[in-house]
């Protein structure tokens, strides 16, 4: 279960990151909103899973899972640019996250 938390948590932090770029430094309300309630859940499922999990094992993938995902995103939705070496810096986070999980 506390994977399922990390999980759900790493794509929590995707939405806040997305919501706070979309927020318009603070100025617009509803991404604002969002950004603050998935920024909770986030850490609170975080939380959850550090229960369990070792304190560097579940901070690596839950950062690595948002920066993974924002990235994605980024070239996904927001028109942002793709590169070789943007690929190769998320090829070698994706391979950090691997091994973590596998330590």
């Amino acid at each position: 279960m506390p994977w399922i938390f990390l999980l759900f948590a790493g794509l929590l932090e995707v939405v806040w990151a997305v919501a706070m770029k979309q927020s318009a430094g603070f100025t617009r309300l509803w991404p604002t909103v969002v950004m603050g309630v998935s920024m909770i859940g986030s850490f609170g499922l975080l939380a959850m899973a550090m229960r369990t999990l070792p304190l560097g094992t579940a901070y690596v993938i839950w950062t690595g899972i948002g920066a993974v995902g924002a990235f994605l995103v980024g070239i996904m939705f927001l028109g942002e640019a793709i590169t070789p070496l943007r690929i190769g810096a998320a090829v070698l986070i994706v391979s950090g996250l691997i091994t973590m999980k596998l330590a």
